[in-house]
């Protein structure tokens, strides 16, 4: 799937990054306050700093903006993820990791993430596909990481489980921001990650862990 052109009339990529940059943080902040239907453009370049003239130098329409956030968004969680994760861990210990440290990134862009799932169905088709598809790319990440602990004896999961069970991972996370009204207001990320980790570690078949 072809990441979707976002037309702009600046043609310096270092400085349509930054001001893209800007536009996204603005519009997290007011998706989040507002919903996306009922934020403007206006307000959406106000809080970025800048004209609606100047907003418009960067996107070609309103929908742009939706798809800007979760584009990057996605990239973001993935980068932080990645530079988390210690490679020279194997075993449980990696299993432990890949699947905590996706769970921090998701507490530190709680609404960044919030804003992209639940505003994302107003996205074009077409943008909407590509948009599911980096979802798509997490989701095979983990299946990778539960198809190794399977190769060294540590889940007992089946062909058809392992699919199932990395959304069970990545629905673990999203479910921090979804119902962080409540679930926050009774756990702290640490005891999240414990219980969730225990949890999950026990549908998996492995034996229960004490701590993350």
């Amino acid at each position: 799937m072809r990441k979707k052109d976002v037309p702009s009339l600046v043609k310096d990529p270092h400085l349509i990054d930054m001001r893209r940059a800007q536009i996204v943080k603005a519009a997290v902040q007011l998706f989040n306050e507002k919903g996306y239907h009922k934020a403007t453009t206006r307000a959406v370049a106000e809080a970025s700093g800048f004209s609606i003239g100047t907003l418009y130098e960067y996107i070609g329409s309103k929908e742009d903006i939706l798809y800007l956030v979760c584009d990057s968004v996605y990239d973001e969680v993935i980068s932080r993820w990645e530079e988390l994760l210690d490679e020279k861990l194997t075993g449980r210990e990696r299993l432990s990791q890949v699947i905590e440290a996706y769970f921090r990134v998701v507490n530190d862009l709680q609404d960044e993430v919030l804003v992209m799932y639940q505003e994302s169905k107003s996205l074009s088709e077409e943008a909407l596909r590509y948009v599911l598809e980096k979802e798509l790319r997490m989701k095979r990440m983990f299946e990778q990481e539960l198809t190794r602990a399977k190769k060294e004896g540590l889940v007992t999961l089946t062909e058809g489980e392992m699919s199932l069970a990395a959304h069970q991972i990545l629905v673990a996370g999203h479910m921090w921001t979804f119902r962080r009204w409540a679930i926050q207001r009774d756990y702290s990320i640490e005891e999240y990650i414990t219980y969730q980790l225990r949890q999950l570690f026990t549908g998996f078949g492995m034996k229960e862990i004490s701590s993350s």
